[in-house]
């Protein structure tokens, strides 16, 4: 039985006279892996904003897991306390901390030991055991996005937002690492949207897809 974990609902934003969304509606079940497709300036990365807590809204509300998180375009959890984790294009990994820090940077509350078993495990998930050690310019791109997506994981986010992660890598390796970051949400059962403007990606990559056209979101 699938749970209904997240509703966006009457999302309207503008931009002072440019309205790139009027009535962006979204339901996912706990588990679902979203694609959502649009063309540059359509909303559909303010839209992954909104729901992240990130970018206010003229109106539109957010419900994650049953708790309201954001009503009237405003919110009422902030950014860091909504169970939300993201995953940008440039990756944002800290250069002068080692991959076993960045993984754990946002789980440092935990005991010593429990933050060391978490990466193993995560390492262990994204098939990178053995480099707690080194730095992120000592890696290739695909193993920075893997290392950035395992840090998202780390604090165990009911929700994970992709904002076109994969646009910065060459296409040989993109398209394998799709495949791969798909099994790897599969395997962490985390429900999942991805922001993408490439129809292809977004075939491989979910298990829905919606386009924003005519600024809302019609579901494929």
């Amino acid at each position: 039985m699938y749970l209904q974990l997240l509703t966006v609902s009457d999302l309207k934003i503008s931009f002072e006279d440019n309205h790139v969304l009027d009535g962006f509606n979204l339901n996912l079940e706990s588990g679902d892996i979203f694609a959502l497709l649009g063309d540059s300036g359509s909303g559909k990365s303010s839209a992954l904003r909104f729901i992240a807590g990130l970018e206010r809204a003229q109106l539109g509300s957010v419900a994650l897991d049953g708790h309201n998180l954001s009503d009237g375009g405003a919110h009422s959890v902030k950014p860091e306390l909504r169970e939300i984790g993201m995953v940008f294009q440039d990756y944002a990994l800290f250069p002068h901390m080692t991959v076993f820090e960045n993984i754990s940077f946002g789980i440092n509350q935990l005991p010593k030991k429990e933050r060391i078993e978490k990466v193993k495990n995560l390492l262990d998930l994204i098939s990178l055991s053995g480099i707690e050690k080194k730095y992120p310019h000592q890696l290739s791109g695909g193993e920075q996005q893997r290392v950035s997506l395992a840090r998202s994981l780390a604090t165990s986010p009911k929700l994970l937002l992709l904002d076109e992660p994969f646009s910065s890598l060459d296409k040989s390796h993109r398209d394998q690492l799709i495949k791969e970051v798909r099994v790897i949400l599969k395997k962490a059962g985390v429900t999942s949207i991805l922001v993408t403007h490439d129809e292809a990606e977004a075939n491989t990559f979910a298990d829905k897809i919606g386009k924003i056209e005519k600024k809302q979101l019609l579901i494929s």
